[in-house]
């Protein structure tokens, strides 16, 4: 088995929960022709040991780091029990399939906090959607899928590999059933279509479904515009909630499509519009109209790919939200959500601080969001912990 030794004080955020070794991590490696999703031993640059994990020389993320309860490299058995131990958790919290009434889509495996770092598994009704974002996994996956299978129950096990993933060998060689479409699953007692072949992600995202519910509370009786709104779902819920009417932003016309055709399955009781367009352009024209909306919800993709990206992540969520704040009616509410996750909730809320002033209203902060409970975080490590937000009041 190949050993990997860390550069001086590389460990330290690895004994802190985190998974992910970099190539500039590394000072040297055993054996680097090993072939991605060989298990490997990581050690410290005193030799001490830090944990097992596996290679991915297609990567500059060189080395998942698995669960710390491994004493020995992945095996079958153990990677069948760390899949176990994932799906057993969300059934002791939200029951099993067979009980499942208004809400049929979870997340399964959520990789670092799971001990599977690269694995995504998000289960629709009986159809299990998995991305890899890893090479390293890709050897394993008969194994995995059948772990997968056995411990969820589900009727069809697809595959689909992050965008970033360079597979090592050809994918039409793995087993893997073809995702069904449409594939309609229920969230809040709302009927949604998810693409795990062409969607994003597993194909579609479950991480905002508590937080959509919690939005949609305050949407009765008021006018909503949900800005990067995507297939729709805030809309759906709100409307259901009682909202006056739902408008909705993005640039993205097929997935505008599919928000209408929520709405039609859902036969949503209140107006809805949709409108492709480029979120901060059209908050811009809105300002110029005089338009306003009682309940904004800014929901953008990751803004910072990298932490040289993040300032100008940071002066672009402080200008949609400036832009939002200025479009709400009096007593209006912000929702304002972040997905980067090398922004980090202080600092994101420090960037809507700065929108807040700007806006020139009393603004305060009602309440947090976050990820929910099938989405769990590490104590001290950020590698999961991805997905902030705030509701804020302007007076």
């Amino acid at each position: 088995m190949p050993t990997i030794t860390l550069h001086p004080h590389r460990e330290r955020p690895l004994l802190h929960g985190s998974a992910r070794i970099f190539a500039a991590s590394i000072a040297s490696v055993s054996d680097p022709s090993a072939p991605p999703g060989t298990p490997v031993e990581v050690r410290a640059a005193d030799g001490s040991p830090v944990g097992f994990g596996l290679w991915d020389p297609t990567s500059d993320l060189r080395v998942r780091l698995l669960s710390p309860t491994l004493s020995a490299p992945l095996d079958d058995a153990s990677l069948r029990a760390l899949v176990f131990g994932a799906v057993a958790a969300r059934h002791h919290l939200h029951g099993s399939p067979s009980s499942w009434t208004d809400t049929t889509g979870w997340r399964m495996v959520f990789s670092e906090a799971d001990g599977l770092s690269g694995v995504i598994a998000d289960q629709f009704a009986d159809v299990l959607s998995v991305q890899l974002s890893t090479a390293a996994w890709f050897p394993w996956w008969p194994v995995l899928r059948e772990a997968l299978r056995d411990a969820t129950g589900t009727r069809l096990v697809c595959l689909q590999p992050a965008p970033n993933a360079r597979p090592p060998l050809d994918l039409s060689a793995l087993p893997a059933d073809p995702p069904p479409s449409p594939l309609w699953f229920r969230e809040s007692g709302c009927e949604f279509l998810a693409s795990p072949a062409d969607g994003q992600k597993t194909g579609f995202y479950l991480d905002q479904r508590e937080n959509r519910r919690r939005v949609a509370a305050f949407a009765r009786g008021r006018r909503v515009l949900s800005a990067y709104c995507y297939t729709g779902a805030f809309e759906v819920l709100s409307a259901a909630a009682g909202a006056a009417s739902v408008t909705g932003w993005d640039a993205s016309a097929p997935a505008l499509d599919a928000a209408r055709l929520h709405h039609e399955r859902n036969r949503t009781p209140c107006p809805y519009t949709y409108e492709t367009a480029d979120v901060p352009t059209r908050l811009r024209l809105a300002r110029d109209r005089g338009e306003t909306w009682d309940l904004i919800i800014l929901d953008p993709p990751r803004l910072a790919s990298s932490r040289a990206a993040i300032p100008r992540a940071l002066r672009a969520y402080k200008d949609i939200n400036l832009l939002a704040l200025k479009l709400l009616s009096p007593g209006g509410l912000l929702a304002t959500f972040s997905c980067s996750g090398l922004v980090d909730a202080p600092t994101f809320r420090q960037a809507v601080g700065w929108a807040a002033r700007d806006s020139g209203r009393n603004v305060r902060i009602l309440s947090d969001f976050t990820q929910p409970d099938d989405h769990p975080r590490l104590p001290e490590s950020p590698d999961c912990d991805y997905l902030k937000g705030l509701l804020l009041l302007a007076p």
